[in-house]
């Protein structure tokens, strides 16, 4: 009888007889050419006792804020347009259904029953005891009463024109949404434009503009339970909140937040929204067709196990836990990362390796229940100095990141900010430790050499930063992200990459789609790489920069912007031009490479060496002094001294 040995907890198992046949080459045989044995990721269809009821429907319900503010900004009509647009392509299948509430200082209910030709609204004044106006007909089926959205979705934004209602009632429209999910679960996505002053969860503007650069930032923990509350109900009927928020002022993300952070939704925020604002107007309609078409997984849980010996203390991202090791996602998509601290209980000497495994169960866009399973395993060394050389700095970083979030929110920010250097010091003092010779240089193994760039990157970061002015609300939002993003994102929004495109040529380059892309090198992020008769791109991960020297060629930028001379370069220009040249090719070409990389294109400006725009760009240059904060070269100075301390 063979048997098999679990890499987990180690016990030895009876080998099924079916496990002997391998399914894609449809033959008996040796076990191990399974694909199950053979790949570190796997997906199987979940039989049936993996099941508590029938696999739910895609449900999706939006709440629009319609009060004064929101009107004014020119939101809705991007949203709308849009989500007419891309209707045929949200995931799903015949039992697609979708609902749409609008809130003001009252609730806008909106029923679309089969026998009528424009939907009707229903307005509810009274909001401190939320109900539901009428029990059908408020989501419905997307096939059948198709005619009916597109209607209602061409109205919105004329019905709520002029208004002069200043309030929101955000909570009490939550609470109306969760009783319209309640039995299905589903996806509720909320714009919203201000901070919510009226009925359930009503806020009051926390922020002290004056304090936005101290040392130590209050009002980063909620205001109120209301949302968390409303959240882990959510999460009981597998419910997910997904935000926009489109603010022009102060709104409190810092609360706001918990109704995503705990539902295992996402939040988008594009600060000082209008539609006048082009840029502020492309950004939001690529994020929301990205956000309605991309993947999504519904009423989820994941498990995370690891080998005996060890244990998880802590997880990070956008979910809620609901046991030491399985995490609750009644929503879960592609754009989602996670991360998890791990714990030593046992002497693991007498193991050659260890072993971490993620098994995510869900229910697809069509109905199907699924189990998907990421296996890892990382040997076991008995020696520190294996340990250090084997080390992955950018994950390090990423979970560092984390944690220091949480240092935030638990002790203060100035806390989280020493912590991150005291870890940089921790680990070259280590290392110093186990040099032989006792050179005076700050020395790292060449898998660390760049953990005090990034670590001074975060400290410079929007979430981290202080002396700098930052909105409350900005600084949330960047801590938010450092907790959901998955790695690589995070490491460009924390460490962006900067290129030279003055001279760009076809050596190296890549064929993506038929377009041939130049791959020019990156350069540090210093003013000293930086040239006046250059042109450099900066990466940012949600935005990318160009930033033109002041003694650019004249005959490059009559090819690549098509103006005569630099001071013809328009103050605000957020696109490329499209010329017939070969130099405007090339860079159009290299830019489709960078944003063929990110979920959805993001937006681009053009910045002049002498325009009011020039710090966005400038205070990305991580490793120069920046108003207060360190240079790269004085922050090693300092990690220099402490370590000989």
């Amino acid at each position: 009888m063979k048997r098999w040995k679990c890499n987990l907890c180690f016990r030895l198992n009876e080998l099924p007889e079916e496990f002997q046949y391998d399914p894609v080459t449809k033959s008996y045989g040796e076990p191990a050419r399974r694909p199950e044995a053979k790949n570190g990721t796997i997906e199987f269809i979940a039989p049936s006792e993996y099941m508590l009821r029938p696999p739910q429907p895609a449900v999706y319900l939006f709440v629009v804020d319609v009060s004064r503010l929101a009107i004014e900004s020119g939101y809705l009509q991007i949203v709308c347009n849009t989500i007419i647009d891309e209707l045929s392509r949200l995931p799903g299948d015949s039992r697609t259904q979708i609902g749409f509430l609008a809130v003001d200082s009252a609730l806008h209910f909106f029923s679309m029953p089969d026998n009528v030709s424009q939907p009707h609204e229903m307005i509810m004044l009274d909001i401190d005891d939320v109900f539901l106006p009428c029990p059908e007909n408020l989501i419905v089926n997307l096939k059948e009463r198709e005619e009916l959205v597109r209607d209602l979705l061409t109205q919105l934004p004329v019905k709520f024109h002029g208004t002069h209602d200043t309030s929101c009632a955000l909570g009490a429209a939550l609470q109306a949404a969760y009783k319209l999910l309640f039995a299905t679960g589903g996806r509720v996505t909320v714009f919203q434009t201000c901070l919510p002053n009226h009925g359930p969860g009503a806020l009051q503007s926390r922020e002290d503009p004056n304090a936005r650069a101290g040392k130590d930032v209050p009002h980063l923990n909620p205001a109120t339970d209301f949302y968390k509350r409303f959240a882990l109900d959510c999460s009981g009927q597998q419910i997910a909140i997904d935000l926009f928020l489109l603010n022009s002022q102060y709104s409190d993300l810092a609360t706001l937040s918990c109704m995503s952070k705990f539902t295992g939704g996402c939040i988008f925020h594009v600060p000082l929204f209008r539609t006048s604002k082009l840029q502020s107007a492309e950004t939001l309609e690529r994020m929301l067709r990205r956000y309605l078409t991309r993947k999504i997984g519904f009423e989820a849980v994941m498990r995370i196990r690891c080998t005996r010996g060890l244990s998880i203390q802590a997880f990070h991202g956008s979910f809620f836990v609901r046991s030491t090791d399985l995490l609750c996602l009644p929503n879960i998509n592609p754009d989602a990362g996670f991360g998890m601290q791990i714990a030593i209980e046992e002497n693991l000497s007498d193991m050659q390796s260890v072993c971490f495994q993620a098994a995510l169960l869900y229910t697809s866009s069509k109905g199907e229940r699924r189990i998907r399973v990421h296996t890892l395993c990382l040997p076991v060394v008995k020696n520190l100095s294996d340990i250090l050389h084997a080390a992955d700095q950018q994950c390090i970083v990423g979970l560092l990141s984390k944690m220091a979030v949480d240092r935030s929110l638990q002790s203060s920010l100035s806390d989280a900010r020493d912590a991150l250097i005291n870890v940089a010091i921790d680990v070259l003092s280590t290392y110093k430790l186990l040099q032989s010779s006792g050179s005076g240089r700050l020395l790292a193994p060449e898998s660390l050499k760049l953990l005090p760039l990034y670590i001074i990157a975060l400290l410079k970061s929007v979430a981290f930063r202080s002396g700098t002015s930052t909105r409350l609300d900005d600084r949330v939002f960047a801590m938010f992200q450092l907790k959901t993003l998955p790695l690589a994102q995070l490491m460009q929004m924390v460490y962006p990459d900067l290129y030279p495109v003055h001279a760009l040529d076809d050596r190296n380059a890549k064929d993506i789609e038929g377009k041939i892309c130049p791959q020019p090198p990156r350069l540090h992020l210093s003013a000293e790489r930086l040239d006046a008769r250059g042109v450099f791109l900066l990466d940012a991960g949600d935005k990318i920069y160009i930033y033109v020297g002041k003694n650019v060629n004249p005959v490059f930028c009559s090819a690549v912007f098509g103006v005569s001379a630099f001071a013809s370069i328009s103050e605000e220009l957020y696109e490329l031009p499209e010329l017939d040249t070969i130099e405007n090719e090339r860079l159009r070409h290299f830019i489709f490479s960078l944003q063929e990389e990110k979920p959805f294109w993001v937006p681009i400006q053009i910045i002049r060496e002498d325009s009011h725009f020039r710090t966005l760009f400038i205070e990305r240059l991580i490793e120069d002094r920046f108003e207060t904060a360190l240079s790269y070269y004085e922050f090693l100075q300092h990690l220099k001294i402490q370590v000989k301390e």
